[in-house]
C-alpha cells in the first residue's frame, strides 16, 4: 500500500536505526525543529554522495533555519556508517532495509538498481509537510529547495 505524500499532508511516526545502530523515531527527530528527510537511492554512489555533501555543506544555513536534514535509504547500518563517515556527514542516516518508511512516503520502487526514488520531504513539528521536492538528476535542488521551504516556514 504505497500512499502519496503530498505538501500538507500528514505524516505518521516511524522508528529506524541510524547509522550507529540507534533507533530513532521521527518525533524524536522533530523535538529541535523540523526535519528535511531526504531519501537517497544508495550510500556511497556518486550522485547520493553529491546530494548528501550539498545538504552537509549548507549544515550552518539550516541549523540557522531552524531545520535538520536526515537521510534515508534502503542500505544497511554499516553502509550507512560507511557513508557517513568517509563524508563527513554529520547528520542521521537512516536505515530502511525493509522499505516500510518507504512505502509509507510512496518513494520506494519495485525491483529495479534504484530501489528508492530521489524525494525530500520538509516536515513541520506537528509532522505537516511543507515541502516536496522531486528530482532524479539534479542533486543540489533537494538542499535549496528543502532551504528555502524552511526559511518561509519562519516567515
Amino acid at each position: 500500500m504505497s500512499s502519496t505524500v503530498e505538501v500538507g499532508s500528514q505524516v505518521e511516526d516511524f522508528t529506524l536505526l541510524d547509522e550507529t545502530g540507534t533507533a530513532r523515531s521521527l518525533v524524536e527527530l522533530l523535538a529541535d525543529g523540523p526535519v528535511v528527510l531526504f531519501f537517497y537511492p544508495a550510500a556511497l554512489t556518486a550522485g547520493c554522495t553529491a546530494e548528501a555533501c550539498h545538504f552537509r555543506d549548507l549544515a550552518a544555513e539550516f541549523a540557522e533555519a531552524g531545520g535538520r536534514p536526515v537521510g534515508v535509504s534502503g542500505d544497511s547500518v554499516d553502509r550507512q556508517q560507511e557513508f557517513a563517515g568517509r563524508h563527513t556527514l554529520g547528520m542521521p542516516l537512516l536505515s530502511d532495509p525493509d522499505g516500510k518508511v518507504r512505502e509509507l512516503f510512496g518513494v520506494k520502487r519495485g525491483f529495479s538498481l534504484a530501489p528508492t526514488k530521489r524525494v525530500t520531504f520538509v516536515i513541520a513539528q506537528d509532522r505537516t509537510v511543507l515541502e516536496v521536492v522531486r528530482s532524479e538528476l539534479r542533486m543540489n535542488t533537494h538542499a535549496d529547495r528543502a532551504l528555502a521551504a524552511l526559511r518561509a516556514h519562519r516567515g
